[in-house]
This record gives C-alpha cells, structure tokens and sequence, in this order.
C-alpha cells in the first residue's frame, strides 16, 4: 500500500488537476471552528501551485442529505484564500458540468485553485457511481488524492473518478499517513507499545486482534476496560459495559498470555455516580466498583503502572483517550500519559478521532511525532485492512 505514485513523482505545469481534499471541518454558525485540516492541505497545494498547475479541489463537508446550505465549503474557500494568499474561486454549484462551473474551470491558469462545491450534495457520490465520477474526472487531466480521512470510503471523489483518469498520485498528507502508519504496524522500532482507549470495546476487536500479533505491550483504558473487567469477573457498576463483547475480551486475555505480550489493564479507577464534569468522585481498586458507581477515569496507580510501560518503547500508537478527557476531574489520565509521549524519544502516533482532540486540547500536539487525521481511516489501517482509496492510486 505504501508504493503510490506521489505528486513528486507527476509533472502538473499547465495541466487540470483534481485534487480531493479533507475540508470536513467543524463549522458553527458558518464559522470553521478548527482549521487543522485546512492545514494538514496545504503543503500538497502549494507545491502543487508552484509546480505550475490548475488545481481544482473537492472535498465533501458533514453528512447533508444532497443539497444543503449549514454544509457548504464556501467557509473553506475564503480562509483557503488567506492560507494560500491567492483567491480560491468557489464554484458553489453541484453540478460539475454546468456551463457556469465548466467555463471558470476552463479559464484557469497555471498556478490558480478553484474549489467545488461539497461532494455529497451529489446522492451518487457515496454509492460510487459512474456518472458523477466521470464528471469529476472530465475536467481534469491529473487526479491527486490527499483525503486520508475518506481513505477507507469506496466513493466517486475517493475511487470512482480513478478508472476515468489517466494519471493519479497521492499527497503529502496521505503519504505521511501511510509512511507513518505502515512503518509503525509492519516495520516497528521495537519495544512498540499500542494504547487503546475510548468508549467502546466493539469499535476496536479488529484492531486489537490484529495488534495482538505485532506489538509488545498492549495497554487498554478508557470506557472499553469496564468490559474487561466483566472477563474478569469484577462487577463495574453503572460503567460502560458491553455484555455481548465479554467472551471477547476473555479471548484476548488468553491470546495475549499465548503471544507473550504483556497487556496492561486499569488496577484502580475513578468512580463518580453520575456523569457530570461537577460529580463527586472517588478512586477504588478495579474490582471494588459499587454498584451505583461508575467509572470515569483511570486512576492514579494505573496513571504510574501506564506511564512506566511506556518510557522504554521506541514505537508507540495511540487511539482513543483514558478517560472522559472532555470533564478537567476525569481527563488526569489521558493527561498523563500525552505527558509521557511529549518527553519521549520513540515515534509518537496518535491515531485520530477522539485522541488526537484530547492530546491538542491539552497543549501536547506539537510535542508527538504525528497526529493522524483520520479517525476511522486510521483505525481501518490498524485493523490491517487495504483502503480503497489508497488502492485506487497507481503504483510507481
């Protein structure tokens, strides 16, 4: 997956390049309230711009149900514009091959990026079907896939539009993703340590099943520990607990000890009895949770058991926080551990989603080797699946 055509590899000058992007950024009355994939974008636009070609950009934005104004990239457009200290023309209509949108595409020159309006106010953009992927390959001579967040989507703007043009790459941005990802699953500077975390056990059996047989230490916290817990016969009160997933965890427990692989689960854990960033909260060991309690936090002797894990590895992946970072009384875990990473010599990953906000939202970001930016994607890759996006690029 990692041998693709880069924008390295393609020469642009004078030539109409599609360029998907991932502009799905959070908007709030019309306002972007996080830029960071705006830009994560810009290295693969600027060199593509200097390279002398006529960028047209496309991305989608939420999940509007076709046409949809709260959904529009016009937003994207104007801080693009800032960003890239050029105008970004917006073709606010979702019909490509419009008269309108086909004649400002047309008229582009060297070096100048116009950006199309949301992929999914088109219904076939998310069923892959030919007509809107061969529009969108019409008006283009080179097709540049740097969305890694859609990676895993089998979508016209992903995959469809590929079949239609004659020459793909991938971005900056994807390629740092897959160097990133793929080294650190298939080529791993050892000790590598994986931490998972978040809410559910169930959004993360494929990627524990397939991490069992590659790292050296698998630590797990966050809301899944409470069903690992239940495998070991603790009760865990009001918490997180997906019964269906305890022979599951059982599983792993076993799998782990047959593999050699230490895996490190919460010895204590903070309680509250309501969930509430004001509730009253104790700590307790992880098998004296009452049962009108739940658990919120990892707690303080698991903080020390987790952090000394992590100080030898060389290669660590994060996905998923310790606890409900959101709540200052239950973010000390994830806390931390961001931490510990921070002063670490290893290659730091922190794999999207959820845990990529937790570790920006406490001042760490900066401080790890890469963030991914995309959730789903990334899990996708841990998970060892192909991504059809990926996929759909040409080989070097």
């Amino acid at each position: 997956m990692l041998n693709k055509k880069s924008i390295d590899d393609i020469n642009v000058k004078g030539k109409k390049v599609l360029v998907r992007c991932d502009f799905n950024v959070p908007l709030i009355d019309g306002k972007i309230t996080d830029e960071n994939r705006i830009v994560a974008a810009l290295p693969t636009l600027k060199k593509l711009i200097a390279d002398g070609g006529r960028l047209i950009l496309c991305s989608h934005l939420g999940k509007p149900k076709g046409p949809d104004p709260s959904a529009t990239l016009a937003p994207v457009a104007e801080r693009l514009s800032v960003h890239l200290g050029q105008t970004v023309n917006f073709l606010d209509c979702a019909y490509v091959e419009c008269d309108d949108c086909r004649a400002k595409i047309s008229e582009l020159k060297d070096g100048e990026v116009a950006l199309l309006q949301n992929t999914r106010f088109r219904k076939e953009e998310e069923k892959n079907e030919d007509e809107f992927s061969k529009e969108l390959a019409s008006i283009a001579d080179v097709y540049v896939n740097d969305a890694f967040g859609s990676a895993h989507r089998a979508h016209c703007s992903t995959v469809g539009v590929t079949k239609f043009v004659k020459e793909t790459a991938v971005g900056y941005l994807m390629q740092k993703e897959l160097q990133f990802l793929g080294n650190a699953v298939n080529k791993p500077v050892r000790p590598f340590v994986a931490i998972l975390g978040g809410a559910k056990v169930s959004d993360k059996i494929p990627v524990i099943n397939n991490l069992l047989g590659k790292v050296d230490k698998l630590i797990i916290g966050g809301g899944m520990a409470y069903t690992f817990f239940a495998a070991q016969g603790y009760g865990v009160g009001t918490s997180l607990l997906e019964k269906d997933r305890i022979e599951f965890a059982k599983e792993m427990i076993a799998k782990a000890k047959e593999k050699g692989v230490e895996l490190l689960l919460p010895v204590d854990t903070v309680v509250a009895k309501k969930f509430d960033k004001d509730a009253e909260f104790k700590t307790v060991a992880s098998d004296g949770i009452e049962d009108d309690y739940m658990g919120l936090d990892i707690g303080e002797k698991t903080r020390e058991i987790f952090s000394n894990a992590i100080k030898e590895a060389k290669t660590v992946i994060w996905n998923g926080p310790m606890g409900v970072f959101e709540f200052p009384n239950f973010a000390k875990g994830t806390l931390a551990l961001a931490q510990v990473l921070a002063e670490l010599d290893a290659t730091t990953i922190i794999g999207g989603g959820d845990s990529a906000a937790a570790v920006n939202q406490l001042g760490y970001g900066d401080k790890m080797t890469h963030i991914s930016t995309g959730g789903g994607a990334s899990l996708e890759f841990l998970e060892g699946k192909e991504l059809p996006g990926v996929v759909a690029v040409q080989d070097k």
